[in-house]
């Protein structure tokens, strides 16, 4: 058996290193069956297995921060019950820096050690010959333990041995019939399914005498776990999966029909694209597609009352290096780009320099900055310094790069040979990249120090020296040049000559610079005596020139080229032995200047074409292309359109929105990079237009008109609909013949002067500020000819009965009619024509307008409307009535006095203003107030009786006539008066004796036992008498119903009356009753059972009867939906 391997070493394995070899234990047991005391004289009983190829030592090829481990292997040990256990380990330490650390794990976590108790011993020794290690444990250790960490690597190895124990047979026999108690099985099934009170008499019955022993025993019986109801097969404890990966969630349910849901961490999943449920049979599958982190959680279904749960773990892949860093040799002031590629886009990698983390908070100060690009991971540095090279390191979660960034100096200046006359000056000069690097000088090999004699001095970059030698930077060496020294005799007159070095050039002597870079063009002149040197721009003298001249050669400097600077530049070197002219035309190449004249010239729902000009200046480069930007109007963030440089002149934009105002710019594109913005268009917004208008038809045609309907377009849009414009072709001719100039916005138009008999097609088109939509045209010519219909009056309803208006009010009569053609209308009163100085009559070719501005009673009869077409001919009556207000009742008169009454008559008002007078006011006045006061209000009759008058006063009475206008201004009073005299007469009571009414509440009809449908409205109703009236309170389960929305309590003449809003399962109960007076009290009770809704009765209960002493009175109990019930 082979201890299995730690997760770090096999790791270290997968990583190409030698895998970790397991420890060895070694145990010592006797066979025998008899228990064997342990050793006392410090020697344990062992059998040792076989030694590997190295005595103590690992295998070759080890890695050096491995654990070594011992050469053999231990096989399982075996222990028998009360023995002691022995375990030996040993590991080889030859390569171990340090004395390693020990420890003893049982089981998974248990660490044993000296609070481990006596049971356990450990020791540990060294032998120093063989650099091994021994490890003893002895004691009863369970299934697994040892490991050891060690100081080399500070990591962590184990072996895992594991101890079994062996049980005799005959042992398990024994304690197997020991644990029966001599009980046969059916009892144990007996009491398995017994109460506990029944215990002792199954015990009795059976002759059980060992009553705890059985109680232990039945304790310690294996429960059975209750099976699902709702699942077959749950969802498994958990799951895993890798990021990007999709898994499965698979449970079965006992009844395909039951509701399932899928919660995550407690929020219900809703069915997506990420989420796809699928149902197989009994079995319902969630998928889950490209797991994230996000996706790391508690799962959850439900069916019904039963849940199952479990968790999903989404592992991350490692992130691994796929293009490690590189080593790079740069000059100071360059441009790096040190760049790494890993396996997974937007993974998180850490720059080290020199083991010192990099971090974007530290970037403005070191001047380096961080980019990413996919899976590149890059690191730039716009200028670098000497302070910036060392060693870098990118680290992920699944491996590191090194790369090494190296600084060289890089001479921009070499020395130049010289030749000198004797006792003359000679200056050498050199120049570095780098400020702070200094120059150290030799001659002929041999260091040159100052003195009187040589100067060296070091500015800037430059190193000079007045002498014979040459100049080496620190950490430089160049070229030694050769030193020249003349005769002391004067050297003879030698022509000037120009040595001209173009670099970069591309044609003869042409150089080409790019905007904004450095130019510097150094010029070498020879001739004896010195020449005198000229610069020439195009044939003019350049005296004032921003450029830098030295001798003996000549620096043509430019700091930042510009256009300007273009052009051919000619040096001029005389001396008395002759001249020299050489000519140089500098080219500067720049950007292209913007495109011009850009303009969108069409738009469409979701596209716009943009056309533009090229630049007039190129940049001295042709032009590759164009790039176009678009962005929505007011916002600040410009959208590229294209990536790759588009070469046309006319470009199509499209997936824009509908009703979005835009605006677009261009760039041109050459070798050398990219122009300004053009200017932006102005802005436009993407609209189409409508769709055809819908069911184009006919609705009427006449001799010389068509009049056509339609429908608005099924879309419209963002543009909005201007209008419509109708247009016609007559049959046989191509031409489409606009009948509206203007666009009419309602849907319907009349098309005038046509020719009789012809036969036209009709279209008609929605315009808006995008243009016109595809016409609706209709499928049929229409002929243009007169259709005859038969005139019919379409006499309204309320003019069917008499027209009642008051006087002064207007009449205002619309009635349709039909007919073609147009009918002659005719008003008629009374078989003559209408007073036209009171009516005015407006009549067009589908109604007629009846029209008085202020009413008078002379309006009021019967009028006459005729329609007529040729012979045909339609008629109406109309009947008016104007009224007002009636005129006073006359002779109003007192009758009769009696008492304190009087009787009052009159008779009808004369005129009762063209209405039914529909009654009377009366009204009485004290003679000495002279107050008035209502007595009688819509009195039918022509008399009343005046009734309560005081005694002593004299009354006047006035009455007023009432019809559809209303009181009548005037009144009708009496003339003569009432007078109610006062007389001599006592009155004298009846004695008679009271009897007593008074009795205690008595309920005549008791509550019935009801059953109710939910959702349903219940009344309870009973009648109670007694005198005086008791109080009545409604009880619920004995609690006393108070004033609750859901319950209505009403008391009508001693029925009683509980209605109940929609009763629910909850309401259902014991309701009672109780009425209290002073002589006692009464109570009623009732059983309310509420039913659901699929018990709802065929038919309505019927209503039973109440009777009382005075008379029957019914009651009932009403269910109908959405009414309350009640009697």
């Amino acid at each position: 058996s082979v201890c299995p391997f730690h997760e770090r070493g096999e790791e270290e394995e997968e990583d190409g290193k030698s895998p970790l070899q397991p420890c060895r234990a070694e145990q010592a047991f006797d066979t025998s069956s008899e228990t064997h005391p342990p050793p006392t004289d410090g020697r344990e009983e062992r059998a040792e297995g076989a030694r590997g190829p190295t005595e103590g030592g690992g295998p070759p090829g080890s890695s050096k921060d491995s654990c070594p481990a011992p050469p053999s292997r231990p096989t399982p040990p075996t222990s028998h019950p009360g023995k002691d256990t022995v375990i030996v380990a040993k590991v080889n330490g030859k390569e171990l820096q340090g004395k390693p650390t020990f420890k003893w794990i049982k089981g998974k976590w248990l660490e044993l050690g000296s609070k481990s108790g006596a049971r356990f011993t450990f020791k540990e020794s060294h032998d120093p010959a063989s650099n091994v290690r021994t490890l003893w444990g002895r004691g009863g250790m369970g299934a697994r333990a040892g490991g050891c960490t060690g100081p080399a690597s500070q990591k962590a190895y184990s072996c895992s041995p594991t101890l079994r124990e062996v049980v005799e047979e005959e042992n398990k026999k024994k304690k197997k019939d020991d644990d029966d108690l001599g009980i046969p099985p059916e009892v144990w099934e007996l009491l398995k399914g017994a109460k506990k009170s029944e215990y002792e008499r199954i015990a009795f019955q059976y002759g059980i005498t060992d009553l705890r022993g059985m109680l232990k025993r039945l304790k310690k019986a294996k429960v059975e776990v209750k099976k699902s109801a709702a699942f077959t097969k749950k969802l498994d404890p958990a799951y895993q999966v890798d990021k990007g990966n999709k898994i499965k969630l698979v449970v079965e349910i006992s009844d395909p029909d039951l509701p399932l849901k899928w919660f995550k961490n407690g929020q219900e999943i809703k069915p997506s694209s990420k989420y796809v449920f699928e149902n197989v049979g009994k079995k319902r599958i969630l998928t889950i597609n490209k797991c994230t982190l996000a996706d790391d959680a508690a799962y959850e279904v439900v069916v019904k009352d039963e849940k199952c749960f479990t968790e999903l773990f989404v592992r991350e892949p490692p992130v691994l290096i796929i293009t490690p860093l590189e080593d790079q040799q740069v000059f100071v002031g360059d441009r790096v780009e040190m760049s790494v590629e890993v396996s997974e886009e937007g993974a998180q990698v850490m720059w080290m320099k020199d083991g010192v983390e990099m971090t974007r908070e530290d970037s403005y100060k070191a001047q380096y900055r961080f980019k990413k690009d996919g899976k590149r991971h890059i690191l730039i540095y716009s200028e670098v310094t000497l302070e910036d090279k060392g060693r870098y390191r990118v680290m992920t979660n699944g491996g590191q790069c090194e790369a090494d960034l190296i600084k060289q100096l890089e001479v921009l200046q070499d020395i130049a040979d010289l030749t000198v006359k004797a006792s003359e000056q000679a200056e050498f000069k050199c120049e570095v990249s780098d400020e702070k690097v200094t120059g150290k000088w030799y001659k002929n090999g041999v260091e040159v120090r100052p003195s009187k004699r040589i100067t060296i001095s070091h500015i800037g970059r430059c190193s000079l020296h007045d002498a014979t030698g040459h100049c080496v930077p620190v950490g430089f060496l160049t070229t030694l040049p050769s030193l020249k020294l003349p005769r002391i005799s004067a050297l003879p007159p030698e022509p000037p000559k120009i040595h001209l070095d173009c670099s970069g050039k591309t044609s003869e002597n042409a150089i080409v610079v790019v905007a904004g870079n450095k130019l510097r063009l150094d010029v070498s002149i020879t001739g004896e005596p010195p020449p005198v040197a000229t610069w020439l721009k195009e044939d003019q003298v350049w005296w004032d020139m921003p450029y830098a001249l030295t001798f003996p050669s000549h620096s043509f400097l430019i700091e930042s080229a510009e256009r300007g600077d273009e052009g051919r530049y000619t040096i001029k070197v005389t001396n008395p032995a002759g001249e020299d002219v050489a000519s140089i035309f500098l080219r500067v190449v720049d950007v292209p200047d913007p495109p011009e004249a850009v303009r969108v010239t069409s738009v469409g729902e979701d596209w716009a074409v943009l056309v533009w000009e090229p630049p007039k200046y190129d940049g001295g480069q042709p032009l590759t292309g164009y790039l176009l930007e678009r962005k929505k109007k007011g916002s600040q963030r410009w959208m590229k359109l294209n990536f790759e440089v588009f070469t046309e002149l006319t470009y199509e934009s499209t997936n824009m929105i509908e009703g979005v105002l835009y605006e677009m710019r261009v760039f041109a594109v050459n070798a050398i990079g990219v122009s300004q913005p053009s200017v932006n268009t102005k802005p436009f917004m993407p609209i189409a237009p409508t769709s055809e208008p819908q069911h184009l038809m006919v609705e009427d045609v006449t001799d010389t008109t068509t009049t056509l309907k339609w429908r608005p377009p099924d879309k419209i849009g963002a543009g909005g609909i201007d209008g419509y414009l109708v247009e016609y072709c007559v049959e046989g001719s191509d031409e489409w013949i606009p009948a509206n100039t203007e666009p009419v916005e309602r849907c319907g138009f009349t098309v005038k002067n046509l020719p009789t008999g012809a036969k036209i097609v009709f279209r008609v088109v929605g315009v808006n500020i995008a243009g016109r939509s595809q016409p609706a045209t209709l499928t049929q010519p229409v002929t243009i000819r007169e259709i005859v219909e038969q005139p019919k009056i379409r006499l309204p309803r309320h003019l069917r009965e008499t027209y009642v208006r008051k006087v002064g009010e207007h009449l205002n009569l619309v009635i349709p009619f039909q007919g073609k053609p147009r009918p002659q209308v005719v008003w008629t009163k009374g078989g003559a024509p209408v007073d036209a100085s009171r009516v005015h009559v407006r009549t067009s070719d589908f109604d007629t307008v009846f029209f008085v501005r202020e009413a008078a009673r002379s309006d009021s009869g019967e009028y006459e409307l005729g329609v007529q077409i040729e012979n045909m001919k339609d008629t109406a009556t109309i009947r008016i009535r104007v009224v007002e207000k009636a005129g006073p009742p006359e002779h109003v008169m007192v009758k009769e006095v009696w008492g304190t009454n009087a009787l009052v008559e009159w008779q009808p008002p004369k005129d009762d203003g063209n209405s039914e007078i529909t009654g009377y006011l009366v009204q009485k006045a004290d003679k000495k107030t002279m107050e008035w006061f209502t007595v009688y209000e819509h009195n039918r009759h022509t008399c009343c009786t005046v009734s309560d008058l005081i005694m002593g006063n004299e009354y006047y009475f006035r009455v007023y006539s009432e019809n559809f206008c209303g009181l009548s201004d005037l009144p009708g009073v009496s003339k003569n008066t009432a007078r109610i005299v006062k007389t001599g007469i006592t009155f004298k009571p009846f004695e008679y004796k009271e009897h007593d009414f008074r009795m205690a509440p008595k309920f005549l009809t008791p509550l019935p036992d009801r059953v109710v449908v939910a959702g349903y409205a219940a009344a309870l109703n009973c009648a109670v008498r007694g005198h005086p009236k008791p109080k009545v309170v409604w009880m619920k389960n004995n609690m006393e119903i108070r004033e609750d929305p859901k319950f209505l309590m009403t008391n009508y003449q001693g029925v009683l009356t509980l209605n109940i809003r929609r009763p629910s399962p909850f309401d259902a109960g014991t309701y009672s009753c109780r009425a209290v007076n002073e002589l006692g009290e009464a109570l009623a009770e009732c059983k309310l059972e509420v039913r659901g809704e699929d018990a709802r009765p065929a038919l309505h209960p019927a209503f039973e009867p109440l009777r009382a002493p005075g008379g029957p009175c019914w009651a009932g109990l009403g269910s109908e939906p959405g009414r309350p019930s009640g009697l």
